[in-house]
């Protein structure tokens, strides 16, 4: 029965975004998920790695967006070029898995899909991949599995799911009920949710078959269902681009969390320690590093003076010297300069909107 349901899982790998709170590193032309952050491999090449332990390249697809497809191609040729599944514009989470599910049902009709993203950092390997082999079991069930990451502190960055009354155990993971998908807390409730001990994080990480997903769409996004059956007769055709084209344009765009998750039946979460991050803001980008004995930082030509607990990276040719800095940020490129105090790292996507809106395309 474990072989029968090995040959028909799958995995999508979610890889269109830009990262704009990684700004000015993370651009259109070279996305956090293609950047060497903080290892010798790129976000991307690590997270098809982890998925080499349990799945053949093969089975390994990726949403991206045209623009990056050569880049992550060259990133890893051994994913076969007709794994690429390449989105004419961004149209959120929902839309995109939708998208994958058609691809994946074309290929096996019994098909299991996990669903992960290109720009997370995971650092217990087999941790995650034992969550991930029981997770694809829970999914034949007929479960929407959802992977939930047990809080080591209050934060206010991630959303939470409220964890109900316990399922079933597989492999040594237990799942549980999924009450409620709640949206980033302010500090005092995100202190109350590690304090109750009944919410986990949202990793935005799901396993399910293709056929449940998208009875879920039909129920809770018909516009997106009729959408994905004009485009399904016309995969591996000629059309199919110009179909695509027109129907994504008239899609909104919308997060599989708000349109299916928070509404469907039969959602499972399975808690997991796998040392996750989603790598979302500078800030945790510094968390991945270790601190010197001041709790800098640094990489680049970089002097610091009296200064601590911060993060300078000198990704341009010349010297950059600091001095009295407290948990503050510094990203030198050659065309842009980021300063920022560590606690508001989250805003710098608001920079991203001013330059959008004062059309500065030549540093977006």
């Amino acid at each position: 029965m474990a072989m029968e349901l090995d040959r028909h899982r799958y995995a999508v790998i979610m890889a269109g975004g830009v990262g704009s709170r990684l700004w000015p590193l993370s651009r259109k032309g070279s996305p956090k998920q293609t950047l060497n952050l903080f290892r010798e491999r790129t976000l991307f090449q690590l997270a098809v790695d982890r998925l080499l332990s349990l799945l053949p390249p093969d089975r390994i697809l990726v949403v991206t967006t045209q623009a990056q497809v050569a880049t992550l191609a060259r990133q890893y040729p051994d994913l076969p070029a007709q794994n690429f599944i390449v989105e004419p514009m961004g149209r959120g989470t929902a839309p995109c898995i939708g998208l994958a599910a058609l691809h994946i049902q074309q290929r096996d009709p019994d098909g299991l899909m996990a669903v992960v993203a290109a720009d997370h950092c995971i650092r217990d390997v087999p941790a995650f991949c034992a969550v991930l082999e029981a997770a694809y079991v829970v999914a034949d069930k007929g479960y929407l599995v959802t992977l939930g990451i047990t809080p080591t502190f209050p934060s206010t960055g991630y959303g939470y799911i409220r964890v109900g009354e316990k399922l079933g155990e597989v492999h040594g993971a237990v799942y549980f009920r999924a009450n409620a998908f709640i949206e980033k807390p302010d500090l005092a409730r995100a202190r109350a949710f590690l304090a109750a001990g009944d919410r986990v994080w949202n990793s935005g990480m799901f396993v399910w078959r293709t056929d449940r997903i998208l009875e879920e769409i039909s129920l809770w996004m018909p516009e997106l269902h009729r959408a994905l059956m004009r485009i399904q007769p016309t995969l591996g055709h000629p059309e199919h681009d110009a179909v695509l084209r027109e129907s994504w344009a008239s899609l909104e765009k919308q997060t599989i969390d708000y349109g299916i998750m928070e509404h469907a039946e039969r959602v499972a979460v399975i808690p997991a320690s796998i040392e996750w991050s989603d790598v979302g803001s500078w800030s945790a980008i510094m968390d991945l590093h270790e601190g010197d004995e001041a709790g800098n930082v640094l990489q680049g030509d970089v002097i610091p003076v009296d200064t601590v607990r911060s993060m300078v990276l000198a990704h341009s040719e010349r010297l950059v010297a600091v001095v009295g800095l407290e948990d503050v940020i510094v990203v030198d490129t050659p065309d842009a300069l980021l300063i920022t105090r560590r606690d508001l790292s989250e805003r710098v996507r608001e920079v991203v909107e001013r330059l959008r809106l004062k059309k500065r395309e030549d540093l977006l």
